[in-house]
C-alpha cells in the first residue's frame, strides 16, 4: 500500500518539477537576452558589456542554475529601468 502511494505521488510530483525547471530555464534565457541587448557599459568593440556579477548570472543560467541567475538578472534589468517580462 505504501509503495503504491509513493509511486503515485512520484508520478504526480516529478512532471511538475520538470515543467517548473523548463519554465525557469526559458525565463532565464529571456532575461539573459534582454540584459545582453540593453544593459552594460561600453565594451572593446563598442558593444555593451555587462559587469562581472551579471556575467556570472548569465553563466549560471547557461549551466542550468536558474535559482542563482534569475534574481541577479532581474535586479540588473530593474536597476536599468526595465519592466520585467512575465514569468
Amino acid at each position: 500500500m505504501i509503495r503504491t502511494l509513493v509511486l503515485l505521488l512520484s508520478c504526480i510530483v516529478l512532471p511538475t518539477v520538470a515543467v517548473a525547471q523548463t519554465d525557469d530555464a526559458a525565463y532565464c534565457a529571456q532575461l539573459k537576452e534582454l540584459v545582453l541587448r540593453y544593459t552594460g557599459g561600453a565594451g572593446v568593440e563598442g558593444r555593451l558589456m555587462p559587469d562581472k556579477t551579471t556575467l556570472g548570472a548569465i553563466s549560471d543560467c547557461d549551466k542550468g542554475n536558474t535559482a542563482a541567475g534569475i534574481p541577479v538578472l532581474e535586479k540588473t534589468l530593474r536597476n536599468n529601468g526595465f519592466t520585467l517580462p512575465k514569468r
